[in-house]
């Protein structure tokens, strides 16, 4: 979710939850001094890039499960999607001595060597939203599976566009592994279930949705009989279809996405957007505030763990140190209310 702007680092939020406990009052001979605190745990959340709705509501989870855990959660990212900008961070957490680090990662080889350095020093790495495979990160969080979205994006737009016709893909970064993972079930999805279809081409607007709307007319000039796009991330999702919106394509180019829903509703209420798939993004950043709490305290998860009366059966994988958030959420004009971020 990139903006334009300076490299420079902004700080999103920052919550403190702090256990407090207090001495005793002694009998007789005046009190007794308060016990000291106990130090609460430390986790500090790197998102992509700061200042966009999506990572904005998984801070607001987190920000949640803080106050009701007991740690102390912050969220910082970059101004841009720049992978050094996030390795920076991510260092300067390090030499903090924070307890637990949760990032989703730009681009898993860039922030590989700096999750090295910080486990050598004694910090917690887990990533969340992004995973970086073969990397030293103690645990992923996943939202959903590749499979789920991926298949869920391309079956809403085949639905739209009868099963047949020309598509392309409006991504976000090219290094970001979820997308690519997505992008990859979408295209083999494709060719097998529907195979009067074709995916055309696949382009990358950073994490600005002002790129992708331009990108998106792009490749409705460059392919004349296309029938529909899909916005691979939250800033894309609205961007193709403001696209489809201001060339008046409305009925004839479909497009769905990956949009947080309050910026897609205007485009799901006019129609420029058929649908949004995604997952409570809040309950993401909760589900991130817990697993490093489980990581820092050294608890061992099991194949089904109970995090709080909303996360009552959540999944983890042994084999690829992974916690599953659940199935994607289909987002529509008749349900797009219900969430409000």
């Amino acid at each position: 979710m990139e903006m334009r702007g300076p490299t420079k680092t902004l700080v999103v939020a920052t919550v403190l939850a702090w256990g407090m406990v207090f001495g005793l009052t002694g009998c007789g001979g005046g009190e007794e001094p308060a016990e000291t605190a106990a130090k609460p745990i430390r986790i500090a959340f790197v998102p992509k890039v700061a200042g966009i709705p999506y990572f904005e509501a998984m801070n607001t989870g987190g920000q949640a499960a803080a106050k009701q855990l007991g740690v102390e959660w912050s969220s910082t990212g970059p101004a841009t999607v720049e992978p050094a900008a996030q390795v920076s961070i991510v260092r300067g957490l390090v030499d903090q001595q924070v307890d637990v680090i949760a990032i989703a990662p730009n681009d898993p080889r860039a922030i590989a060597p700096v999750i090295t350095e910080a486990r050598a020093k004694g910090v917690h790495v887990i990533t969340s939203d992004t995973d970086a495979p073969g990397t030293d990160r103690e645990l992923f969080v996943n939202q959903a599976t590749p499979e789920g979205i991926g298949k869920a994006l391309t079956d809403a737009l085949m639905k739209k566009m009868g099963n047949a016709g020309k598509y392309a893909i409006v991504s976000c970064g090219e290094t970001a592994e979820n997308l690519n993972a997505w992008i990859a079930v979408q295209r083999a999805y494709t060719a097998t279930e529907y195979p009067h279809a074709q995916l055309v081409e696949t382009v990358y607007a950073g994490e600005d949705k002002d790129n992708a709307t331009a990108l998106a007319k792009g490749l409705m000039a460059k392919y004349p009989d296309l029938t529909g796009l899909v916005g691979e991330c939250t800033t894309s999702a609205p961007g193709v279809a403001e696209a489809v919106r201001s060339q008046q394509k409305i009925g004839r180019v479909f497009t769905v996405g990956v949009g947080t829903p309050q910026a897609i509703k205007p485009y799901l209420l006019d129609g420029s957007a058929s649908l949004s798939v995604l997952w409570n993004v809040e309950s993401l950043g909760y589900l991130t505030a817990w697993a490093g709490k489980q990581i820092a305290e050294g608890k061992r998860l099991g194949p089904s763990n109970k995090v709080n009366l909303e996360l009552p059966a959540i999944k983890y994988e042994e084999d690829t140190k992974t916690v599953l958030l659940g199935d994607p959420l289909l987002i529509t004009r008749e349900n797009v209310d219900q969430f409000k971020y």
